[in-house]
């Protein structure tokens, strides 16, 4: 291995940050509307988030049930030798999708926001299906 970091694992850097800055923003409007002390007490009694917040909660839960099956594709592509054309753009479509999803969701956005989670859905389905072949 020559040192250069194989860009499908800079993508999967890239769509952690994704993933850090939804959980901020998720956060944030979630105390915006619930209240802090609410958010730092025990949380004892549920109150659900509605409008902005309650969709950034929402993108929230779709990234991190899609998030572990990229990361696990890229990983399992990279360490058996099987990086090439279809995964790149398999993880350059699924960080472009999910970097498309978050604004799209918060603003309400039908079926673009469905267009966005289709396009970063493929591109796992692309970089899983380069394990195979």
């Amino acid at each position: 291995m020559n040192g250069e970091v194989p860009t499908e694992l800079k993508l999967l850097g890239v769509a952690v940050i994704i993933g850090l800055v939804q959980i901020v923003l998720s956060a944030q409007t979630a105390n915006q509307q619930r209240g802090v002390p609410w958010g730092v007490g025990p949380r004892d009694e549920p109150r659900p988030l509605t409008g902005v917040a309650g969709r950034l909660q929402r993108a929230l839960g779709n990234f991190t049930e899609t998030f572990p099956l990229f990361a696990a594709a890229v990983i399992a592509a990279y360490v058996t030798g099987k990086l090439g054309t279809l995964t790149l753009w398999g993880s350059a479509l699924y960080v472009a999708g999910r970097v498309l999803f978050v604004p799209l969701y918060a603003a309400g956005t039908p079926w673009l926001r469905t267009l966005a989670w289709a396009v970063s859905f493929a591109g796992v389905a692309m970089v899983t299906a380069a394990i195979f072949l």
